[in-house]
Order: C-alpha cells, then structure tokens, then sequence
C-alpha cells in the first residue's frame, strides 16, 4: 500500500491512500501496529507533505561498492553513520534551497532508499530487522560538497544539514509492498538526464545489517527515518563535477516506490 501524508483543504494534515497519486482515500486504524484500512472519505488535497515527521534522520554514508569507488574511498568495515537534523525534511514538489546566508557553490544530490521505523526498538538482530520496518521511501541526501569537504570541521553535519537538504516522499509503501529491498532499481535524474542508476544490491550494507546496527545499544524511536547511501553518479564524482543550479530540477526515482521531484532555487536573503 502506498501511505501519503497530505494536507486537506481545511489545512489539516491527514494519512491518505492513493493508487494514482491524484485521488485520495482517508485510512482510519493504528499505522504503527500495521492495523489500517482505506475509508469511503475522499480527501480534497491542498498539498502532498513529506511522508512522515521524523524524531530523527540517521543516514549511512559510502554504502555503496561503485560510489566508494568513485570517491576514492576505501570500503568501509562497518557502516559509516551520520545525521541530519528533522528541520533538513522538504516536502515533494518544493524548492531545495542553495545556502546563501552560508553559501555554497557545490550543492549535489544523492539518490537513497529510506527506511521508517514502525515501532520503538533496540538490539535488534539482522534475522528480525524488517519486522520493524514501517515502510520505505525515497529520500535525497542533498549535500554541500564544500562544507562537507573543506569548511566543516572534518565531519559531514555542516555540509549535509541545511533547510531542505532532506526531500522526502512522495509516499511511503509498506513493507508487506517490498519483499527485497536489497533489490531496487534507484536513479536520479536532473532535468531529465540520466545522473544515478543503479540497483539497492549494490550496497555494501544490506537493509537488515544497517538496522542491526544502529539499533545496538541505541533505542530507535518510532518514524525514525534511516537513509541506506547512495550509488555512484553523483554530481562531485562526475567529470567536470556537476553541481545543482537556480531552475533545475531533481527527479529521484526508486523500483515500486515512486517518483520524488524537487526543483532548485536560491535561498532567499534574510535580515537578523
């Protein structure tokens, strides 16, 4: 089932169902215990939001063979983990904004499968991973490569964490939708070119290792969201390097999920 979170025409933010991305159903029941059913009540939409609000992002970095490889990077022997804050998560359709307060030249994009976390966890074994598993999503891990690289103090959080860096959506499905998610085609595609296209088994980190993982010693509250890595493609490996621009437009494309588009636009100047 695809699950939307949308906001109605009285301004209210609802669950809803859709099988076109245009007609939308109310769900009634308990999300997070899997216990949803479609209602008769025909939602009027005034806009798509980001599927879920997460408590927090957890996002695994060079988790996949070809894009370590095209960063130089050695394979990692254990999942490399950084965060984003819940203030980075921008809405479907809505603008990733260019850092201008603290600029950037080098804004790229990364194509991710994210993972939702149904239910409180911890300790979680790799054979048991998915029974936590809300659902899946598509997320893009949009990155200042210059922060990242050069000004943020040798940790990513600088460089990864500004306003709208975090698409999230269009919609989540559920995780009875995804029998393998270990076996996805993902893309990236900006202004209709090709950047990204590649499949979730290249990763180095399978979905279920990733959540045993972050889950050891650590509670993993729910709609916690975690983003698996990104195949090679990327704008800073490209050769002249392709960074984003004022009008592009960013489509992220993952295999039974659907498509997340985001244009580009330059933040606006702002007075203290």
């Amino acid at each position: 089932m695809q699950i939307y979170r949308i906001r109605d025409s009285a301004h209210r933010a609802r669950l809803a169902t859709s099988e076109d991305g245009k007609t939308f159903f109310g769900l009634s029941g308990d999300l997070s215990c899997g216990e949803v059913k479609i209602t008769n009540e025909r939602l009027e939409v005034d806009a798509i939001l980001a599927p879920v609000e997460p408590p927090t992002i957890y996002c695994v970095g060079l988790n996949y063979r070809k894009h370590a490889e095209e960063t130089g990077a050695k394979i990692p022997e254990y999942p490399v983990i950084f965060m984003k804050s819940p203030t980075t998560v921008q809405d479907p359709g809505q603008p990733i904004f260019l850092p201008r307060h603290l600029r950037s030249e080098q804004v790229d994009f990364e194509a991710e499968l994210a993972i939702i976390i149904g239910c409180e966890c911890k300790n979680v074994s790799r054979e048991n991973a998915l029974n936590y598993v809300l659902g899946y999503t598509i997320a893009n891990d949009v990155s200042a490569r210059d922060w990242q690289k050069t000004w943020g103090g040798s940790q990513w959080c600088r460089g990864k964490g500004f306003d709208t860096f975090c698409p999230l959506g269009p919609a989540f499905v559920t995780r009875d939708s995804v029998p393998n998610p270990n076996n996805l085609a993902i893309s990236t595609r900006v202004n209709g070119e090709i950047m990204q296209q590649s499949n979730t088994r290249d990763m180095i980190f399978s979905v279920p290792e990733i959540i045993e993982f972050l889950s050891g010693s650590t509670t993993l509250a729910a709609n916690t969201v975690i983003l698996t890595g990104t195949p090679e493609g990327v704008g800073m490996g490209r050769k002249p390097p392709l960074f984003l621009k004022p009008g592009d437009l960013v489509e992220l494309e993952i295999e039974g999920i659907g498509v997340l588009r985001n244009p580009v636009a330059e933040e606006a100047a702002s007075a203290v």
